[in-house]
């Protein structure tokens, strides 16, 4: 089998860094640039979902092209992509002394169309966050454009009791499954 070209569908430097951790580097990063809304009354594992499809079928390749979706979910309400420090505090408030789920997709669509897919199901568990340390991570920035304002790996990691499922998952890519899918696509991987 000759060279596979592959894109990833993502503007995001942690799932590059993530992908390089298998020993996969794209030829190409292409964003897919779509509507993130989620439907009227859409449940959040079918909204990560349609979200990694959508993404995989937006970007024009001749190759595979690897897409993903991360959701942050309390419950059956998705939270956003946080844009202002008043969502980051409201998404804090939110998960602060209790677990909530963090739902990543991972779709390959093959040169011919065909679509593969994984869901990574990660439940997250939260300290109870006092004020003054709501103040400091928002003061910290880590939460500009991040699902739930947070991001695992960053200063929110000491604010976590625990984790059940994938850490790489919650970053924005499970390596377990992403490994899954290229290795049954053919990619020599590590």
């Amino acid at each position: 089998m000759g060279a596979l070209h592959l894109t990833l569908a993502s503007a995001s430097p942690r799932r590059r860094e993530l992908l390089a951790r298998l020993g996969c580097a794209p030829d190409a990063v292409t964003p897919a640039d779509i509507d993130e809304t989620p439907l009227k009354g859409e449940l959040p594992r079918a909204y990560a979902l349609r979200m990694g499809r959508e993404k995989a079928l937006a970007v024009d390749s001749p190759g595979f092209v690897l897409a993903g979706d991360t959701v942050v979910a309390v419950g059956r309400r998705i939270l956003p992509k946080t844009e202002t420090e008043a969502e980051a505090r409201a998404c804090l408030d939110l998960v602060s002394g209790r677990r909530h789920q963090v739902l990543t997709s991972v779709v390959l669509r093959a040169p011919d169309g065909t679509l593969r897919e994984r869901l990574s199901e990660t439940v997250v568990c939260f300290k109870r966050l006092s004020a003054q340390e709501i103040a400091d991570y928002i003061a910290g920035g880590d939460w500009r454009g991040k699902a739930g304002g947070y991001a695992i790996q960053g200063a929110a990691e000491g604010l976590i009791q625990w984790i059940r499922g994938s850490h790489s998952g919650v970053i924005g890519l499970p390596l377990y499954e992403t490994r899954a899918l290229l290795k049954a696509a053919g990619f020599a991987i590590a």
